[in-house]
């Protein structure tokens, strides 16, 4: 490498569904990074099965533009695509250590929403410099300048959060944030606001990338100083092992290097001598070999097959740690064990023991730093403890792809003791919902403890609510906001802080349909019991005592026999029989399972379907144990 190139290092923000991933495409489009005769792939950065089939970003993941101006100055632009779900927040915290400006993507018809604020606050306090993109401005309900003003006036009312110093710098930033305009399905952006409804003038993102050079400040360290290189994220090859991706920040980093390793064992700080086998760095979305890198490139490195996310490569004489990565601490929670339901191992090939699951949810803590698993001193189950119930449902997803099979519990709320005195989180909900829908959606929420804090009529036919609700009030709420919205609503919730405990919530005002024996369900019996609820199976399907069958209107848990059989007799009938259909049960998938489930069930989880259960099968012992509760509900 003659000469050190210009790096920018930056950041993609915005909520889910606002459009960065799509952006991104057109970025690397535009910069000549896919051959003339490559397959062009929509949303290329959301490589995972998961991602595509949920249309949603899971994993932050890096890529590299590389930019000529016109004096003849090259510039590699490093950019972050990060999650846009509040969920995977720990994806977003991680993305903020390894860049220097972040770009805040706001559709031009929903503005600002909560993960909006959730990432806003983190860069200001990371005194990153945010620029806005207004994306999105040709549909045909926006209200580009109305969005402007919103954004610049979050910036605003965080900046008051924050110290003196750090709050007049983010005033600011506010006052002079940079503002385009931008389609990113077009492939267009501009500084000149269009009219509402229209793409910008202009034929590319050259203004984009003009900005994100003139704007993102440079990297700030030196190549003459000793090493020092954080890392990232965690990737894995099938040749080279496992690979750490690394943002330098002070020196020069080579192939077959020796460097000093500053890592954690058993929480304590311990350096190790380590050798830099390979190093990869970044050409669009592939990796490519390198002989050496310089301070603020973001590369891959090979040689540590224990290297961890927060760990330090520092010079090998003189070893300078660097601060570990630091993340809010997960909210919700949840059991999870292996499967201990009478239908558990049918299918060969299944991965069932305790020692599998245990293995394949500490390999998940590698890459993830935002999950916790705690003992709780059973050998079959642990708790798993996550930011919100997606992000619990597709770990549980991609364990069951892979073959698990699990039993998970319902998801519960993670409380803190302040003050000798037990705090619950709380989440910061918007709710956008046609103006007709307004008073069952206050009425929902009211019943789960939630505090209406801002509404506001935007004259289109559609109103957007602020509340702050507690988290235990949200979980199951889904499927009745959508239901009470008739599938129109569209809610979005991020963790806002721990309050003092909400008292009872009920959620759920149904019972179970719960079989009461094993066998095979009839169509005889799901049409003698049809006036009883709705049924998540079909005819043919297994069941046994204690699954969970269908949903009782009333509150209360129906044990009803779904096996039994037409008897057959020898006397001919005056008519033939009346032909009866079934209706179409049902169809629980792993999310709706989870939110389903009562505080005595749990989901039984397997490569082939999903059933909800009870904790205990046998009818009488559930029995006692709701007379038990009932007795302490009464002395207490």
């Amino acid at each position: 490498m003659s000469a050190v190139p210009n790096f920018r290092n930056v950041a993609i923000v915005a909520h889910v569904d606002h459009g960065k991933t799509t952006l991104v495409d057109a970025m690397l489009r535009q910069s000549g990074v896919f051959g003339e005769r490559a397959e062009l792939v929509d949303r290329v950065m959301d490589s995972g099965d998961l991602e595509r089939e949920k249309g949603i970003t899971i994993l932050a993941k890096n890529t590299a533009v590389h930019r000529r101006q016109p004096d003849g100055s090259e510039y590699v632009i490093n950019v972050i695509d990060t999650p846009g779900h509040a969920d995977f927040g720990g994806e977003v915290e991680r993305a903020l250590s390894m860049v220097d400006g972040v770009v805040l993507l706001v559709d031009a018809s929903e503005g600002p929403l909560p993960q909006t604020r959730f990432v806003l606050r983190k860069a200001l306090a990371a005194s990153l410099p945010v620029i806005l993109v207004v994306n999105k401005t040709d549909r045909p309900d926006a209200r580009i300048g109305d969005i402007v003003t919103e954004s610049q006036d979050l910036l605003l009312d965080l900046a008051s959060d924050l110290d003196d110093e750090e709050a007049s710098e983010a005033a600011e930033l506010a006052l002079e944030l940079p503002v385009l305009f931008a389609s990113g399905r077009a492939g267009v952006a501009s500084t000149e606001q269009p009219a509402n409804g229209e793409v910008p003038a202009g034929e590319n993102l050259d203004p984009l990338f003009d900005v994100l050079i003139n704007s993102v400040p440079a990297p700030k360290g030196t190549t003459e100083a000793p090493l020092q290189a954080h890392v990232t994220n965690l990737d894995a090859s099938p040749f080279l092992g496992r690979l750490g991706l690394v943002r330098i920040h002070n020196g020069t980093l080579r192939k077959g290097q020796q460097v000093s390793w500053c890592r954690e064992v058993d929480g304590e700080p311990v350096i190790e001598k380590a050798k830099i086998t390979e190093l990869l760095v970044t050409l669009g979305v592939d990796r490519a070999p390198a002989e050496v890198a310089v301070a603020g490139d973001i590369v891959a490195v090979a040689g540590m097959s224990e290297i961890m996310i927060g760990d330090t490569l520092a010079d090998a004489e003189n070893p300078v740690s660097l601060p570990r990565i630091s993340v809010d601490q997960p909210a919700i929670s949840a059991i999870v064990g292996t499967n201990t339901a009478p239908l558990a191992g049918r299918v060969k090939g299944h991965k069932l023991t305790a020692r599998m699951v245990k293995d394949r949810l500490d390999s998940e803590l590698i890459g993830n730093v935002s999950l916790r698993v705690q003992d709780i001193g059973r050998p079959d189950a642990w708790e798993v403890q996550a930011r919100g119930e997606l992000a619990l449902a597709i770990l549980v997803e991609q364990m069951r792809r892979e073959g698990f099979e699990l039993t998970v519990g319902k998801p519960q709320v993670v409380t803190r003791q302040v003050n000798g005195k037990v705090h619950e989180p709380f989440e910061h909900l918007t709710i956008d919902v046609p103006e007709e829908y307004l008073g069952a959606v206050t009425q929902l929420l009211a019943a789960r403890k939630g505090r209406m804090d801002q509404m506001n009529n935007h004259g289109s036919g559609w109103v957007r609510m602020e509340f702050e609700v507690p988290s235990r009030g949200l979980i199951g709420f889904r499927t009745d906001f959508m239901t009470e919205t008739r599938g129109t609503g569209i809610a979005n919730a991020v963790f806002a802080d721990y309050g003092p405990w909400a008292g009872e919530i009920r959620a759920r005002h149904t019972g179970s349909l719960v079989s009461d024996r094993a066998g095979s369900v009839t169509p005889f019996a799901m049409i003698q019991l049809a006036d009883r609820g709705t049924f998540f199976v079909d005819p043919g399907d297994d069941t046994y005592e204690g699954h969970v069958v269908g949903i009782n209107p009333r509150a209360e848990d129906l044990d009803i026999n779904v096996t039994r059989e037409k008897k057959l007799t020898n006397m001919r009938q005056s008519s033939a029989d009346v032909m009866e259909t079934l209706a179409k049960p049902m169809v629980l998938d792993l999310e709706g399972a989870m939110e389903f489930c009562a505080a005595d069930e749990c989901v039984e989880v397997t490569p082939e379907v999903v059933r909800v259960r009870k904790l205990h099968l046998d009818a009488s012992t559930r029995a006692r144990e709701r007379s038990r509760a009932k007795s302490r509900d009464q002395n207490s």
